[in-house]
């Protein structure tokens, strides 16, 4: 059973969030929030399996208590479901950044809610790639080298980086392996290889990476051919 840290600084927001998830059936709440500083204090003693966090807060915003929450968890981290008003903003793309699994407009239907936490608790992610592009498309700051980044760049292998190149273009591990002639498990290895040489944890943060050092360029194409 999915367990749920509910982080938002409007009392009765964060109250109706509560309310709403402690009587849908499969998840609990273990813990509420009114700021990012509290949000990392009870992140690290309730180990949530989901943070559901707003990112605009006074103080601590919902991005950095994100940061923060996912370097001191290790391999354990709760997933972060982030709560916005604006879809396509600057704070939604940092926070692609930071390691979110998904995002929802706070006007999401109470059962969209619900299943977007079962989702990510599940371990997928909830972000459409023509969202993710548009994003990135929109606020990235433009190209650098791979290695201004990732001084381990050097270490990612040519198979490794095609791979990397394909998934950042909303590829499955299916269409992946299709187009490389390799199998699906092969593609998950390379993948994952990849991800931990780079510091990666989602498969939005590689999306993040590659267009921020132009293996992926703005208004390429959807799938490499």
């Amino acid at each position: 059973m999915p367990t749920v840290l509910v982080v938002d600084d409007q009392v009765l927001i964060r109250a109706g969030l509560v309310s709403l998830l402690n009587a849908a059936p499969g998840l609990t709440v273990v813990g509420e929030a009114c700021d990012g500083d509290e949000a990392v204090r009870l992140a690290g003693t309730t180990a949530p399996d989901v943070v559901l966090m707003d990112l605009r807060m006074p103080g601590t915003d919902g991005i950095t208590a994100m940061e923060r929450i996912l370097a001191r968890a290790g391999d354990g981290a709760p997933r972060i479901l982030v709560l916005t008003t604006f879809d396509l903003d600057e704070y939604v793309y940092n926070a692609l950044r930071a390691g979110a699994c998904g995002f929802l407009l706070k006007e999401t239907p109470p059962e969209r809610l619900v299943a977007a936490i079962h989702t990510v608790a599940s371990g997928d992610m909830l972000f459409a790639p023509t969202v993710t592009r548009r994003l990135i498309e929109a606020y990235h700051p433009g190209p650098v080298p791979p290695r201004t980044i990732a001084p381990e760049w050097d270490t990612v292998t040519g198979r490794e980086r095609d791979v990397l190149r394909l998934v950042a273009t909303g590829a499955t591990n299916t269409d992946v392996a299709r187009q490389l002639f390799i199998s699906e498990a092969t593609v998950k290895t390379h993948l994952n290889r990849a991800m931990a040489k780079l510091g990666l944890s989602t498969r939005a943060q590689v999306v993040v990476f590659a267009y921020e050092t132009a293996l992926v360029t703005p208004g390429g194409p959807t799938v490499l051919p």
